[in-house]
């Protein structure tokens, strides 16, 4: 997660599953100087948020010449950026990471989703399984072979990787800042609470937000999650996925 005065940046590395990923650095590593080049890349205010991105990719990719870039399980990420531009906010989102606007007409959700449209029967033989089983690393090791074949391809879905052409097929778009009065910007770690786990509602995060913060927000997350550590109520990846959010008042 990175961030200024104007600017809210959420990242959520994708999971390897222990395969290689043709890097030496990692995706902490990838993560970290992606968002650091995209706040440098978007000090400009009228840039379109898809052109700092592309050339955020670009600058990251020069930074580590001798990894396999094209490896397809090079390290990736999504994204999620919000922007506030005079009165304006304008958004990115890129794969499965929210933002969420809080209205006087209520909610409104942005995210990417086209990576729930490909491989569905390998998505649902992972969560067949309960997770730290032997049974769920194998299944999620066959789907993320499989994603890492489509990945950032006409017949699949985008994320940022080592190639700049990803910022292209991100979801832009623009708000009138009187519609909105606050914000949320969250890896979807935090968003299934309300989207995968149904155990709130949006006006409820909002609240838990507005009175005790990000952190409070990811507690409540984890003590959902521990009702269900091996997944059997709420199949999934691991027991609790990376959270981070972003929250923004006007």
């Amino acid at each position: 997660m990175a961030g200024t005065p104007t600017l809210a940046v959420v990242l959520d590395g994708l999971s390897t599953a222990g395969l290689a990923t043709g890097c030496r650095h990692g995706v902490p590593w990838y993560v970290a100087h992606l968002g650091s080049h995209l706040v440098a890349a978007l000090s400009e205010p009228e840039r379109p948020l898809s052109d700092g991105l592309a050339e955020a990719l670009e600058r990251v990719a020069a930074l580590h010449p001798e990894c396999d870039l094209g490896n397809p399980g090079t390290p990736s990420t999504t994204v999620a950026i919000l922007r506030h531009r005079y009165d304006a906010l304008d958004h990115l989102v890129l794969a499965d990471s929210p933002i969420v606007l809080d209205g006087p007409q209520g909610h409104s959700l942005i995210t990417d989703l086209r990576v729930d449209d490909v491989l569905p029967e390998l998505r649902a033989e992972v969560e067949r399984h309960e997770t730290h089983t032997e049974g769920h690393r194998e299944a999620l090791q066959r789907l993320v072979l499989a994603q890492r074949r489509i990945r950032n391809t006409a017949d699949g879905y985008w994320v940022a990787a080592s190639g700049p052409d990803a910022a292209e097929h991100a979801l832009t778009g623009t708000t009138p800042l009187g519609e909105v009065r606050a914000a949320s910007v969250m890896s979807d770690g935090v968003s299934r609470l309300v989207t995968e786990y149904g155990m709130a509602t949006w006006s409820e995060v909002f609240a838990t937000l507005r009175a005790g913060g990000p952190q409070e927000l990811i507690e409540t997350v984890r003590q959902v999650e521990a009702t269900d550590p091996t997944g059997r109520r709420w199949p999934r990846y691991k027991s609790g996925d990376d959270a981070s959010v972003a929250f923004c008042e006007w």
